[in-house]
């Protein structure tokens, strides 16, 4: 009686849904210095989310693997891999799985995670960043992530929190909400729940994602400069006037650091993110 998820409504069907995941969704980096501009960007930005998973990775004490289900274009396994971590990808989009490939050099496999070709018991550390609110089913992937970590494996997931003080202000103009790419949205304590109900305990928890959580404010408030909504709607811009909005849009992302840290700090950051470890 206490779980206040918010849920999509009516669901899309599965064969409506995968017109919103087109092949330009996910990023590649290009020759233009608009795109060279974004990836010196996400590879700064990652860096906080790369910091907190390999944490997770000391704490794990195992040597497999650390899988990163959802990888897109597999820049954050790049990462991990420049660190010496042995890495691999999985994704429901074959299209994610070769821009990986191309763009990453990083290994990837092209299927549910339910379904996925690795022995039970090989991960270390399964990552799910942005994964959980696009799933009809979560709780088979928490699941299926649960069968494949080692003794001590760790499980880091992360979603958008929609008790943030982003969707109090913007309501349905909350970059969170994303419909109708994101069937369920999550606030903490019910995100925490569906982790213990499925086999976890919380170890850590983080508010700040220095990826999400300013340019999901940037993005609320002002979605026609969003790089990737753009690239995704084929909007026409010549190579300076791209470099231009991106160059504005980096500026409210700056802009919006301050209020997003103090959301943040006040447990109320516009994402939610976990370590958690299997019950014993």
């Amino acid at each position: 009686m206490s779980c206040r998820l918010i849920r999509l409504s009516p669901w899309p069907e599965p064969s409506e849904l995968g017109r919103y995941y087109p092949p330009n969704y996910w990023f590649v980096p290009g020759d233009a210095p608009a795109a060279r501009l974004e990836q010196v960007y996400r590879r700064f930005v990652l860096g906080d989310h790369v910091r907190f998973v390999q944490r997770a990775i000391a704490n794990a004490e195992t040597g497999g693997l650390v899988l990163d289900v959802g990888c897109g274009g597999g820049l954050f396994l790049r990462l991990l891999q420049e660190q010496g971590h042995q890495v691999a990808g999985l994704d429901f989009s074959c299209d994610a799985a070769c821009a990986a490939w191309r763009a990453n050099g990083v290994p990837v496999v092209c299927a549910s995670l339910a379904r996925a070709p690795f022995r039970e018991g090989s991960c270390s550390v399964v990552t799910m960043f942005h994964v959980l609110e696009h799933l009809y089913d979560p709780v088979s992937y928490l699941e299926a992530a649960g069968r494949l970590l080692l003794p001590g494996g760790r499980l880091v997931a992360q979603v958008p929190n929609a008790a943030c003080w982003q969707f109090l202000l913007l309501g349905e103009n909350w970059s969170g909400l994303d419909v109708p790419r994101h069937l369920l949205n999550f606030k903490e304590p019910d995100f925490r729940r569906l982790l213990e109900e499925c086999g976890f305990e919380t170890v850590r928890t983080k508010h700040f994602s220095l990826r999400d959580n300013p340019a999901g404010l940037a993005t609320s408030l002002a979605p026609g400069l969003d790089p990737m909504a753009r690239r995704m709607r084929g909007v026409p811009e010549g190579p300076k006037l791209r470099l231009c909005k991106d160059l504005v849009y980096f500026g409210l992302v700056l802009a919006a650091v301050p209020f997003t840290l103090l959301e943040a700090a006040c447990r109320a950051g516009s994402t939610v993110m976990v370590e958690a470890r299997k019950k014993q």
